[in-house]
């Protein structure tokens, strides 16, 4: 089966800062991978120059059949990135809702303004992924009355929403309350058993033992380590994923 995400030889330079090393990437249909490491050790900039928030510097992208170069200009390459977006759900730290619009209106914006969709067929939609997250009884709600964990989960569903073959998430309990990470995390378990694809950039190692289907380990912009969780977790083969794991099992920050 062909990966829906490959990356290969990937680069990113902020200003002389290298930041992202020659990364290289295969991410399978249905697929849940988690990637951990030490904070700067370049997982967000990994994901954010998956759908282009970030340019990268050099190396190719290739998601679902989309496949990007960096340094590349012009009409064409702007419709791929487009395209290649459209295909991806982000989920950031922040929830990054619009305060002034209804929980609804927020999950209904994206197929609206980016695909066109009609109103009718999107508050379907929108509803639809507002009770897989378990909130459609919170869709005239407005952001400023609910909890962190709900505003995360309001994300995800907006996220769904674009209906993409393949969902990002950037560290999305970071910001919350350590009583309401599980909400979240629950949610994710679901759509892991639902079959999305997802790549996930996470310190919960509970989470990425229990239901990730590989783990990766990245260290100074390098992916240093990955396999099984079992395998990362029990015998570690690198010695900082190692230092990283025995952290984090002592309460230790990253």
């Amino acid at each position: 089966m062909a990966p829906i995400v490959k990356v290969s030889d990937l680069d990113k330079y902020f200003g002389r800062l290298y930041v992202l090393k020659k990364v290289n990437l295969d991410v399978q249909p249905k697929e849940v991978a988690c990637v951990i490491g030490r904070s700067g050790s370049g997982k967000s900039t990994l994901l954010r120059c998956l759908n282009f928030l970030e340019e990268p510097s050099a190396g190719t992208i290739e998601v679902d059949g989309l496949v990007v170069h960096a340094g590349v200009k012009g009409k064409e390459r702007r419709r791929l990135v487009h395209d290649v977006r459209l295909k991806t759900g982000m989920v950031f730290q922040e929830f990054n809702l619009f305060p002034h619009m209804s929980v609804l209106e927020n999950v209904t914006e994206g197929p609206v303004i980016v695909k066109g969709m009609n109103r009718a067929q999107a508050n379907e939609i929108a509803e639809m992924n507002l009770d897989r997250v378990g909130l459609l009884f919170k869709k005239d709600e407005y952001p400023n009355r609910l909890s962190g964990g709900q505003k995360q989960r309001v994300a995800i569903a907006r996220a769904l929403a674009m209906e993409p073959q393949l969902m990002l998430f950037d560290e999305p309990t970071s910001a919350l309350d350590p009583e309401l990470i599980g909400e979240v995390l629950n949610v994710m378990k679901k759509l892991a058993q639902e079959g999305m694809t997802m790549l996930v950039v996470t310190h919960e190692m509970g989470f990425a033992r229990e239901v990730a289907d590989r783990v990766i380990v990245m260290a100074e912009g390098e992916l240093i380590e990955e396999g099984r969780p079992e395998d990362i977790f029990r015998s570690p083969k690198d010695a900082r994923t190692k230092a990283l794991i025995d952290r984090y099992r002592t309460g230790g920050a990253e």
